[in-house]
């Protein structure tokens, strides 16, 4: 039903910049919540950043300060700005589409791969 396209990862030197993008095609009415996840090789995927339909947000420890997640509803995209990028942020990073009302329904984009070198 919804569909998640992201772009703009890359390669940067630790102490750059990136942003993400994932753009989303699909029934998008009603309350959900957009995420961004990663995953770095021999890790578990874990949640970066989310950001309601209503703009609330909130990051995990590690992110706050250096990300900023983002969406312009109207053209059903969400932004992570990614700065004072280190090493330890190499990963594949992921969109993630959630509604929980009247169903739980999630949605999953093919996820793009960040790379920060020393």
């Amino acid at each position: 039903q919804v569909q998640l396209v992201e772009s703009g990862g890359g390669l940067v030197q630790a102490g750059g910049s990136l942003r993400l993008s994932c753009a989303a095609s699909g029934n998008m009415f009603g309350i959900n919540v957009m995420g961004w996840y990663r995953q770095a090789p021999g890790k578990q995927r874990e949640l970066v950043a989310r950001i309601t339909s209503g703009g609330n947000t909130n990051y995990a420890d590690s992110v706050k300060g250096r990300f900023t997640i983002s969406r312009d509803n109207a053209k059903s995209t969400v932004y992570l700005q990614m700065n004072s990028l280190k090493v330890e942020d190499t990963a594949v990073y992921y969109c993630k589409f959630e509604r929980n009302y009247p169903t739980y329904l999630d949605f999953w984009g093919q996820g793009t791969q960040v790379t920060v070198s020393s």
